[in-house]
C-alpha cells in the first residue's frame, strides 16, 4: 500500500476511473448485442432502433475516453453494415 498522500488518492481516482470505465464499456456491449439480437430475429423497425440507440451509446462513450475514435467507427460500422444488409 502506498504511503504518501498523493499516492494514496492516485489509486482511489484510479479505481473510480476503473469502474466508470467498466461500466461505459459493458453498456456498449448490451447495446451492440441487442441490435445483433434484432437483426437475427429479422426485426428490421426493433434493429435500426437498437442501431441509433447503440451508435449514440457508442459515440459518448468515444467522447469520454473510453474508446479511441477508430475503434467507434469500427463499432458503429460494423452494427451499421449487420442492419443495413438485412433484406
Amino acid at each position: 500500500m502506498a504511503n504518501i498522500k498523493s499516492a494514496k488518492k492516485r489509486i482511489l481516482v484510479n479505481r473510480t476511473k476503473a469502474d466508470r470505465n467498466k461500466a461505459i464499456r459493458s453498456g456498449v456491449r448490451t447495446a451492440i448485442k441487442k441490435v445483433f439480437a434484432a437483426v437475427e430475429a429479422g426485426d428490421k423497425a426493433a434493429a435500426q432502433a437498437a442501431l441509433a440507440d447503440a451508435t449514440k451509446t457508442i459515440e459518448m462513450a468515444g467522447s469520454k475516453g473510453v474508446y479511441h475514435k477508430n475503434n467507434v467507427a469500427h463499432k458503429v460500422s460494423r452494427i451499421s453494415k449487420a442492419v443495413n444488409s438485412m433484406a
